[in-house]
């Protein structure tokens, strides 16, 4: 699979359903971090629409417990992979998605200033499936090519105690073969080579 971004932050290949819930990215702010996510709505199941549902403000309330809580929320990923590789684009990659929520990468605090979202559906309790990895791999080598990438992280990594995913079933390692040029939590992990 060949994916490109154009000028605008738009996927070629992918999906287009668009949330309302992004706004500008700073002014002068470039794209340097990818934070990786996981997700699956009601939790532990996978199909469906409810994770697009949450992301255009539609989840209903009433769906499921806990979804009052969900639907009182704003918030959106760049890029979500279902489970047999469907990638679909809900915010343009050069304007700010909510996703990272209170955050902080080595000293920046405010990750979604200069982060792309990708949520990968799945849970921390299951591997994630091939087709996510055959569609994440080439959409992170479009967003190298398009931005100046410097990292890949978890959003444990940035909001360590507060989040899990994307949890212990990802593998960082086959992301650092593909992307070795990028730092990853495989990559910074003692023995590994370090940027």
């Amino acid at each position: 699979m060949q994916l490109t971004i154009d000028a605008d932050g738009v996927c070629q290949g992918a999906r287009q359903v668009p949330s309302p819930n992004h706004d500008a990215r700073p002014a002068g702010e470039a794209v340097s971090l990818v934070v990786i996510h996981n997700i699956s709505l009601p939790p532990g199941q996978f199909g469906g629409d409810d994770i697009e549902r949450l992301f255009t403000n539609r989840i209903d309330p009433q769906a499921h417990p806990g979804y009052d809580e969900l639907a009182r929320l704003r918030v959106s990923a760049h890029f979500v992979i279902r489970r047999d590789g469907a990638l679909v684009q809900f915010v343009p990659a050069g304007a700010r998605a909510w996703h990272a929520g209170v955050s902080n990468w080595c000293g920046r605090e405010r990750c979604n200033d200069f982060s792309v979202g990708i949520e990968l559906e799945g849970s921390d309790h299951v591997p994630f499936a091939g087709p996510q990895y055959a569609t994440l791999l080439p959409l992170l080598a479009a967003l190298a090519a398009r931005y100046p990438l410097q990292a890949i992280a978890g959003h444990s990594e940035i909001a360590p105690g507060r989040k899990t995913d994307p949890g212990p079933w990802f593998d960082w390692a086959r992301v650092h073969a593909a992307l070795p040029q990028l730092r990853t939590t495989f990559s910074a992990l003692p023995g590994t080579p370090t940027l």
